[in-house]
This record gives structure tokens, sequence and C-alpha cells, in this order.
């Protein structure tokens, strides 16, 4: 059997991989099992923490590797347990906080815990983007600190999402790297940690590099892991700066469009 395109195939799942309804439709089910048919693996990119992932790499199977919380953990989904993880300190998260509102006024804060097991925590007026995720609503911010944190999530009344991150940038400076993930979705994480330095390391494990990984996304914090692999796909809903760096863009999440590439590179 010839090589596949790529032997490396990572995939995003909000707004990518998966539809607005938390599924992966039938035709990108078939197409990825025609692509692991040939060789190639898969493996999911994602904002999501280790256990809001779980469930739907079960859907998909229930084995293999997945870079979690914007590449702060990798999870081992056979064996339910995080190969490594990356917390963001506490206090300077809190003064990161303490720094963005001093320029904004108030945010809404969350934070995911860190750990298979971890909660995600939200303050009283932070709405969840995606409300199938399941969270804990706590009454003081002080409460978002008591375990430790694989990133913060923040929200503003009056501030898009690109004016958010902007300020969030400027304001925090070295405390935090910055960066949106989905739609009402900026976040703190880990200075230096990206889905880039994720997947590499997630790479070198199974015996992967750039020039083997085929990466698709729809957001900002995709654009490292494009510089970082071979070919970037974007899908059509993309934010317009992964557009600006992606080799080719393809169909939204809901037109299947992870699948029209699939097909293309993997054979129908």
């Amino acid at each position: 059997m010839p090589a596949p395109a790529y032997s490396l195939i990572a995939t995003d799942l909000d707004g990518t991989l998966l539809r607005a309804d938390d599924t992966v439709s039938d035709r990108t089910r078939a197409a990825l099992a025609t692509a692991l048919g040939t060789g190639a693996r898969h493996i999911v990119v994602t904002g999501r923490p280790a256990p809001r992932v779980k469930p739907l790499l079960d859907d998909l199977g229930g084995g293999g590797l997945a870079v979690c919380a914007q590449g702060a953990q990798l999870y081992d989904a056979a064996g339910d347990r995080l190969l490594w993880s990356l917390t963001l300190d506490r206090e300077l998260a809190e003064q990161a906080l303490g720094k963005i509102e001093a320029e904004i006024g108030q945010v809404h804060a969350a934070v995911d815990q860190d750990g298979v097991d971890g909660l995600t925590l939200i303050e009283p007026q932070y709405l969840m983007p995606h409300p199938t995720l399941p969270a804990v609503r706590i009454h003081r911010r002080a409460d978002l600190w008591k375990r430790p944190i694989s990133k913060v999530l923040l929200r503003h009344d009056t501030l898009s999402d690109d004016e958010l991150a902007t300020v969030a940038r400027a304001a925090v400076g070295p405390l935090a790297s910055v960066t949106m993930s989905g739609p009402g979705t900026v976040e703190l994480q880990p200075r230096g940690v990206t889905k880039a330095t994720g997947l590499s390391l997630a790479a070198r494990r199974l015996d992967a590099g750039p020039d083997d990984t085929l990466a698709f996304g729809d957001m900002p914090n995709d654009v490292p892991m494009f510089g970082w692999a071979a070919h970037g796909v974007a899908m059509a809903n993309a934010h317009p700066e992964l557009k600006a760096v992606a080799d080719e863009v393809t169909g939204s999440n809901e037109v299947d469009g992870v699948a029209v590439v699939l097909e293309r590179l993997y054979g129908a």
C-alpha cells in the first residue's frame, strides 16, 4: 500500500471537526476511517480540557492521544490519564485579570481546573460559549484559584472578542499568553504554550514531524499549529486571521469541510 499523503491528521474540534450540535457527521467519520486505513493517524488538538474531550473521543473510538487545553495537556484517552500537563500560575492569573480590568472595567472569568477530573468554574455573569458543556457556577472570584488550573477564560459585556484579546495582550504582557479559540472565548494560558508546542510533543511520541502533518482549524489559536504543520486547512467559517495563513480553505464544519479534503487526499 502506498504511503498516506500525510501520516498525521491534526484536527481542532469546535467549528472544525464538530458540527454546532457537538456531533461528527457520518461523511466525516467515513473519510477519517478511510484515511486511517491507509496508515495515517488522527489526533485531536483542542482548546477544550481533557475532561471535556473524553466523551467525544469515546464516540470516535476511544483510543489515541489528544492535545488539550490549547497545548497545555497531552491526554491518553485509552488510559484516561494525562501524559503531561502544564498549569497556569494562579497568582499570575489573578494579577493578569487585575491588569485587564484596570484597562476596561469588569470582565467575567472562568477557569478550567487541571487534571482528568478537573471542573470548569464560572463566575456568576460568565456565559458559557458552549451551553452543552458542564460548568460549576461559583460566587466569589477567590474560588477560581482553589485548585491548579490550565487556563482562564474571559468575557466582557461590550467588547468584541477581537477587541478583548487586543486589550488583554497589551495589559497582560509576559504574565501569560492570550488567545482566541472561538466565539466568546478569549483565554489566558501559560506563557509560551500553544497548540503547536503541544502537537509537536505529541507527534514526537508518534514518530511524526511537521512534514508529516495535515492540520485543520478555524480560529486564531490554530495559527501556531498551521505554522508548524506542513499543510494547514482553514474552514470556510474560520476567522480571517487563520484564513490569512492557511494553505487552503475548505467548506464549513456544517457541510463536511474536513471530509472534502480527506476524500481528496486519501480517496473516497
